[in-house]
């Protein structure tokens, strides 16, 4: 792994009370959709199935007045799905809100990083060895 996998970062969630949320899987999901054109493969590249795939967009679609992800029944073209231009603000809307999170507290987390045991094994590690 290259170091920068290693750096602290801030992980951004914005919960809809009463039990929706978005957060940095929802917009993985958005982002794969409009590289690949299809929720199952968009699924597929994060190692989930089609159905929870196709849920988590149906609860994008459902949490805003415009869609996130329109798609496209089978046919001759043999379907797909596209991120609409409101899905397309609200990736770029969310990856800003990463952005000024993580500038917000850049002193907090360069001082956690200064003070971070490196060495130390993690929990998971520790139960793989038991």
């Amino acid at each position: 792994m290259r170091d920068e996998d290693y750096k602290l970062h801030p992980v951004l969630r914005i919960d809809f009370p009463p039990d929706d949320r978005l957060g940095r899987g929802k917009i993985m999901l958005l982002e794969l959709i409009r590289e690949t054109g299809s929720i199952s493969a968009a699924g597929r590249a994060m190692d989930m199935s089609y159905r929870r795939a196709w849920l988590l967009v149906d609860a994008l679609n459902r949490m805003f007045k415009e869609p996130s992800v329109k798609s496209q029944r089978g046919g001759k073209q043999g379907g797909g799905a596209a991120v609409t231009p409101f899905g397309e603000t609200l990736i770029q809307r969310f990856r800003a809100m990463e952005a000024k999170a993580c500038n917000a507290i850049k002193d907090d987390l360069d001082w956690l990083e200064a003070v971070r045991d490196r060495n130390a094994v993690s929990a998971e590690e520790t139960a793989r060895h038991e």
